[in-house]
């Protein structure tokens, strides 16, 4: 086994864990049903500790147990659930992170106690000072304080009902996995390390599973014990005995007074024949005779019906309410559901992934290759062989990428924590609002837009959503409300961060540009090209600089974020209702459908979704391109683009030009080319830092030939036809104005 490998398996599950405690934590007050989890959030904290503490992670061990602890005594219901003690929680699950971080950032060997920086010691010491204080432990003396009586096992059995059976002991059946011995654990060992924890009453050790000897593996061990046991510890720390061998062996334990469908189940699941079984139950000193009798006689009328549910025929007996069962069922379903699910999953390094997906576009880039050879070759049976690989090759591009893609959910999820401790801060009752989550994009994608989302979020809770006696004024609800919101939209991702609050001042950032020098006075300028105003660099209205913002260090850093990711955000904005901030990025920055268009000698790609049509330009047209910018498309006035003298190509236009014509969000606009060399599967390669000021370029790809073609960058070319067509017709009210 590679420990190494199973560390760092450890650290991903334990992350995971973590966030999906965190989630727990932050819905948990809004909840009526608390107990499962609360359930949930123990289990994780106690799977980190007992994996932890395989690796002899001593720190992460030590501090996780004394969260666990308070987690048992909220299972407990010994303390109740309040705000202070889910802020609590949430910081302790950022330490365990801490530690996390600690570990995969120094020595990952197996057994190596890792060195804690000073101030993580002492944030941790800090963190359990404050937990003592929900475990009744004087947080100088640490020693615990006298706990409340315990409920006596009389009134216990008379609170469970009577439709339980067996005595006030644990029942354990253990099944010891064949490579036990093998792996160096002794049986034994663990049967007597259970007697610490109280008393074995009785042990039966079965053989059955011992093949003959001719067959007999002297390294397997075919052990299994039922153990009649009587002890005080929770069911927790029974498990915690069978740490080492849970995962290859078979344990089930069974808390004093169970139900009798927990004991048909158990009589079912196990592999030796039942009557025997039960024989061993009513020795152990488990059951009475009556009791093993009832229960074969359930056993019997499920087998009797067909294999009918154990919880149908409790209902019949008149054991439990129909409710309590189906409840019950419907739980274990919901389980069995979720395991299923989780079995389908495996996990994959991402590195990995990076570097199929490399090989997917060199093997894109040699199938073009290979069909543009078999034209050449004019070979008709070549042909159909490149065609079928060309379409298999397409198919296997398109699967390699969804391998990538992921939910966005996942990061919206972890805004609830930003929107909860950034309210606090600020005093304000703020609602997360998440729609679209299932909307799915590149990983990459994902993890290079959260940054630009925290500080959109940030932004928006501090500058755009007003205090609440501001709210109350203005006859707005006091809760203000924050959306996030996700959807596809020709060929690209949308991600809204909208807020019902107070609006920008127009005013206000028109003059903090003009006296900054953005803008000159009297200029006019359109509303949205005024909001975009705010994503100059420094650029801030804030009258005051606060811990989340004011600085007018940011919003240029999320606008050049998200065109490093060949995406767009504009900024839609009422006063009095609120702002809507509409990030616009690709779907994928690896492999893509490209339309090849030519130019001269020049080949060009256009992202295939963004292209609408592509329209023939008659002599009559191509003669007043050189007065206008703008064509009539069908009655619709359409500003266009020459690639030719855009880019600085030399030579004459081409005999026959024509005009593709693509949409961006809202915006269309047309590039004139002189050839339509039809569609082409494109490898986005990334230009050379040399590259990066030239505008209107996205990317390059390698064409079947081996040269190399220029992809376009369509939002760059439409904004940049947009502006200048609003530049001439404002050259063009100005000399009518002139004349006038």
């Amino acid at each position: 086994m590679n420990l190494d490998q199973a560390l760092i398996t450890y650290l991903a599950e334990s992350r995971e864990l973590l966030q999906d405690m965190e989630d727990s934590l932050l819905r948990i007050e809004s909840e009526s049903e608390q107990v499962e989890i609360i359930n949930a959030i123990f289990r994780a904290a106690h799977t980190i500790k007992g994996s932890g503490g395989l690796f002899s992670l001593h720190e992460i061990v030590a501090f996780t147990h004394v969260v666990e602890s308070v987690l048992d005594r909220l299972r407990a219901d010994e303390l109740k659930i309040e705000p202070d003690l889910v802020a609590l929680l949430l910081e302790c699950g950022d330490h365990i992170g801490t530690l996390l971080d600690q570990v995969s950032g120094g020595s990952v060997a197996a057994g190596s106690a890792e060195v804690l920086e000073q101030r993580v010691q002492i944030a941790g010491d800090e963190l359990i000072d404050r937990l003592s204080h929900y475990l009744g432990i004087d947080k100088n003396m640490r020693k615990t304080k006298p706990a409340s009586v315990p409920q006596t096992s009389e009134a216990r059995v008379e609170s469970m009902g009577s439709d339980t059976i067996g005595n006030d002991n644990w029942h354990i059946s253990v099944r010891f996995g064949r490579d036990v011995l093998r792996n160096g654990m002794d049986p034994l060992s663990f049967v007597r390390y259970l007697g610490k924890l109280g008393e074995i009453v009785n042990m039966n050790t079965l053989c059955d599973a011992m093949p003959a000897l001719d067959a007999l593996d002297p390294e397997a061990c075919y052990l299994a014990f039922e153990i009649n046991f009587k002890s005080k510890a929770d069911k927790v720390t029974i498990e915690e005995v069978f740490e080492f061998v849970r995962e290859d062996s078979s344990i089930r334990i069974l808390p004093p007074r169970s139900r009798v469908g927990d004991f048909v189940a158990l009589i079912s699941e196990l592999p030796e024949e039942q009557m025997r079984l039960g024989e061993i139950l009513v020795r152990c000193g488990t059951l009475t005779q009556h009791e093993l009798d009832l229960v074969l006689e359930l056993q019997a009328q499920s087998i009797k019906t067909g294999g009918r549910q154990i919880g149908e025929i409790t209902i019949d007996q008149g054991l439990a309410q129909a409710v309590v069962v189906n409840a019950a069922l419907e739980k274990q379903k919901q389980v069995n559901e979720k395991k299923a699910r989780e079995n389908s999953f495996i996990r994959v390094d991402a590195e990995r992934l990076d570097a199929l997906i490399n090989l997917v576009g060199e093997l894109v880039i040699a199938s073009a290759s290979a069909a543009l050879q078999s034209q050449r070759e004019g070979a008709t049976l070549l042909q159909e062989a490149t065609s079928n690989i060309t379409r298999l090759v397409e198919e296997v591009r398109d699967n390699a990428l969804k391998l990538r893609m992921v939910q966005i959910g996942e990061t919206f999820k972890r805004f609830n924590r930003v929107v909860r401790d950034v309210s606090k801060e600020l005093g304000k009752d703020i609602e997360l609002v998440v729609t679209g989550g299932e909307t799915e994009l590149d990983k990459t994608v994902v993890e290079k837009i959260s940054d630009p989302l925290t500080h959109l979020v940030r932004n928006s809770m501090d500058h755009g959503i007003e205090p609440a006696e501001v709210r109350a004024a203005k006859g707005k609800p006091v809760k203000g409300t924050l959306s996030l919101n996700a959807y596809h939209d020709s060929g690209s991702i949308v991600i809204e961060v909208s807020d019902d609050g107070g609006g920008l001042n127009k005013e206000k950032i028109l003059q903090k540009a003009i006296e900054r020098g953005l803008v000159p006075a009297g200029q006019s300028l359109s509303d949205r090209e005024i909001y975009n105003l705010i994503f100059e660099a420094g650029f801030s209205t804030a009258e005051q600089v606060s811990n989340i913002s004011g600085r007018g260090v940011g919003m240029d850093v999320v606008r050049r974020n998200i065109q490093a990711l060949r995406g767009t955000v504009e900024l839609d904005s009422e006063a009095g209702v609120g702002t809507i901030v509409r990030i616009r990025l690709p779907l994928t920055l690896a492999i893509i459908d490209g339309f090849l268009v030519g130019v001269g000698e020049s080949a060009y790609v256009v992202p295939l979704e963004m292209v609408l049509e592509c329209v023939e330009l008659t002599e009559a047209e191509k003669q007043s391109l050189d007065q206008r910018a703008y064509v009539n498309l069908r009655g619709e006035v359409l500003p266009f683009i020459r690639l030719r003298d855009h880019f600085g190509l030399n030579g004459q236009n081409g005999r026959r030009e024509n005009i593709v014509v693509v949409k961006y969000g809202e915006q269309k606009a047309g590039f004139v080319v002189d050839k339509l060399m039809g569609e082409f599967q494109t490898v986005i390669k990334p230009l050379g830092k040399m590259f990066t000021s030239l505008k209107g370029i996205g990317g390059s790809t390698i064409l079947g030939t081996g040269e190399v073609a220029l992809i376009l960058d369509v939002p760059a070319l439409i904004r940049q036809a947009s502006v200048r067509d609003a530049e001439r017709n404002e050259a063009l009210e100005y000399a009518v104005s002139a004349a006038a």
